[in-house]
């Protein structure tokens, strides 16, 4: 693995923040385009079996998406008192989830089930459908907590992919003037959880800023570069690459709290999303984890227990 390390002030970089679109939310097309992606990287990847099943369940995403019900907006007075607190106004902390995401993820295990299936992973999808909703509420509580590692590997994509959907038709349903900037510049304003990557170069902004990619609701929202996005420190950032790699992805490291996240750089590949690409480099991880530093944020399809 190669590194470089870049000296560079952030206000260099960026413009002002106040002349910067400072949220994007995801198209309703999202897991549609998420699984082309996965299809697309596939063929010939060590993990080709596994992101060919992504695939599947990104389009079982798209379906439930397209069926479950609207659900009840927030309050007036809660939206008013979120913006003037800093507040994500779908804190996965403190906002009540809507049974809606269990019907979401009923339609995506019936959409997904199919005989080509391996046993144990029909296995899981059967005792998900058994599961009462008290139980139902736990594991998500579990994921949505960071707590990845207490849930079962094969039953978590399913169960936070229904969390996907539920979060990104809730965000799109109230539109980007809904949602207001948050405390810490490192957690979604949407819904508060952690970016899964981030992007350089997005099509729905400027070149050469970047966005971090909500793990959850697939939100983007802009963030200086050369600043952590765990601690905010804008010394010590080192990035690292794969030996022969193209740059593509990067892992922007911080020497302060020794975390990491990955960056796409999308001038060198347009066709890249982030949950998608970020599976398919699970090496770069590895080798970052050899490095002794940690995730900055989750990937909810990636159990941590994995090897």
């Amino acid at each position: 693995m190669s590194s470089e390390f870049q000296n560079v002030a952030p206000e260099q970089i960026d413009k002002p923040a106040g002349e910067i679109r400072h949220l994007i939310l995801p198209e309703r097309d999202l897991f549609s385009r998420r699984a082309e992606r996965f299809r697309q990287l596939a063929p010939g990847h060590p993990l080709g079996e596994y992101l060919d099943f992504l695939a599947a369940v990104a389009d079982a995403q798209q379906q439930a998406l397209d069926q479950i019900p609207e659900v009840p907006q927030p309050d007036p007075r809660w939206s008013a008192s979120c913006h003037s607190h800093g507040i994500p106004l779908l804190n996965v902390h403190s906002w009540q989830r809507h049974s809606a995401w269990q019907q979401g993820l009923a339609l995506l295990l019936q959409q997904v089930s199919s005989d080509a299936l391996p046993g144990a992973t029909r296995k899981s999808i059967s005792s998900l459908q058994e599961k009462s909703e008290a139980e139902l509420e736990q594991i998500a509580d579990l994921i949505l907590s960071g707590e990845l590692a207490k849930v079962s590997p094969r039953e978590l994509p399913f169960v936070a992919a229904a969390l996907q959907v539920y979060w990104l038709q809730m965000a799109t349903a109230l539109g980007e003037a809904a949602f207001g900037r948050t405390e810490h510049g490192g957690t979604c304003p949407v819904c508060g959880s952690l970016p899964s990557s981030g992007i350089v170069g997005s099509p729905a902004s400027e070149q050469g800023l970047r966005y971090l990619c909500c793990s959850l609701c697939a939100a983007q929202w802009h963030m200086v570069r050369i600043k952590c996005c765990s601690c905010e420190a804008t010394g010590g950032i080192n990035h690292y690459i794969l030996e022969g790699a193209n740059g593509a992805v990067k892992a922007e490291s911080c020497d302060n709290c020794n975390s990491y996240l990955k960056l796409l750089y999308l001038e060198k590949d347009r066709q890249m999303e982030a949950m998608a690409d970020d599976l398919a480099t699970l090496t770069l991880d590895m080798l970052m984890d050899g490095e002794g530093k940690s995730r900055g944020g989750p990937n909810l399809f990636f159990h941590p227990g994995t090897d």
